[in-house]
């Protein structure tokens, strides 16, 4: 019996959204295909996994079954996959290191500076990843460690805070906000939102404001993979997005930055997996720790809505 671990992919979530359409969707495929691809395995498997009207998708007793044993099956396989790639990637004497746009900001060179001075033989291999990806590669085991932007989905990951970015809400320059020195969630609450191009629940529940709509879902046209996505889009009068302070490094026309008073910093931190802390992710995480302390002011500075003293250059 040959099945794909693509097709399991998708019949989970078919189970989890209990619609092709939102499947389809969370999947970035055609549900036309979707749809195949579930026939197909119901084919293979001479079981039928989902009840169909054109009302509703539910699963059969057969399906229910099959979900609960399929997740387990996917786990193992996945770490299986993490920890022959740690041990390929510990004979090679390499640190793979995850980032978001921006990365640890301020601290990042510092930080990657002094680790390859207490480490001259080992390579740091710098993979950088869209809002697809909140957890930097951590979710799935590409990278061993990773500067993040918490919240999201973050099982089995540990974490070492860096600092917290104050929030800002993006606009056009013309917008009925962009005058005002600070807003408060419920100035945003009616307008159109830019969301992220992922299906991290916790990720886009922290963005979209979820916590400060009573139950009402956000007004989302539109998803964008990335801050300069973000910029076209809020220029070109799409929507509003919400960001962090170290946006205003990037100058773009047409746009302005407000800080929004009234809602929790966005938490910089170094992230890794506890089932894969190795000697080396212990000394990255040491030495991020150990540059954080040795630079309150820097800190301090990237705290505020404002930190147009902050001397060193990003990399963004």
């Amino acid at each position: 019996m040959e099945v794909h671990t693509r097709q399991l992919q998708y019949f989970i979530a078919v189970a989890e959204e209990l619609s092709f359409t939102r499947a389809a969707q969370r999947l970035h495929v055609s549900q036309q295909g979707l749809s195949a691809q579930i026939k197909q395995l119901e084919h293979v498997m001479d079981v039928v996994l989902f009840s169909r009207t054109t009302r509703y998708v539910e699963l059969t007793a057969a399906g229910e079954v099959f979900l609960r044993d399929v997740r387990g099956t996917l786990n193992s396989l996945d770490a299986a996959v993490q920890r022959a790639r740690a041990t390929h990637r510990g004979q090679q004497d390499r640190l793979v290191l995850g980032a978001l746009e921006g990365a640890a900001l301020t601290l990042t060179e510092p930080i990657l500076s002094t680790f390859r001075e207490q480490h001259p033989g080992v390579t740091v291999e710098l993979r950088q990843f869209t809002y697809q990806d909140p957890s930097a590669g951590l979710s799935t085991g590409a990278v061993d460690v990773a500067f993040t932007r918490r919240p999201f989905v973050d099982d089995g990951v540990r974490f070492e805070s860096l600092f917290a970015e104050p929030l800002m809400v993006m606009v056009p320059s013309s917008h009925r906000l962009a005058g005002r020195t600070e807003v408060f969630a419920r100035d945003l609450l009616g307008e159109p939102l830019l969301g992220a191009v992922t299906t991290d629940p916790v990720w886009n529940a922290f963005w979209e404001l979820t916590d400060h709509r009573n139950g009402v879902p956000a007004p989302v046209v539109s998803r964008s993979n990335s801050l300069l996505e973000e910029l076209h889009k809020v220029a070109t009068g799409v929507g509003i997005v919400l960001t962090v302070a170290c946006a205003r490094w990037i100058p773009f026309p047409g746009i302005r930055l407000v800080p929004i008073a009234d809602v929790p910093p966005n938490e910089v931190a170094v992230g890794w997996r506890g089932s894969h802390e190795t000697p080396l992710v212990r000394s990255f995480v040491q030495v991020a720790r150990s540059i954080r302390d040795a630079h309150p002011e820097l800190v301090e500075q990237l705290q505020k809505p404002d930190f147009t003293d902050c001397t060193v250059p990003p990399h963004l």
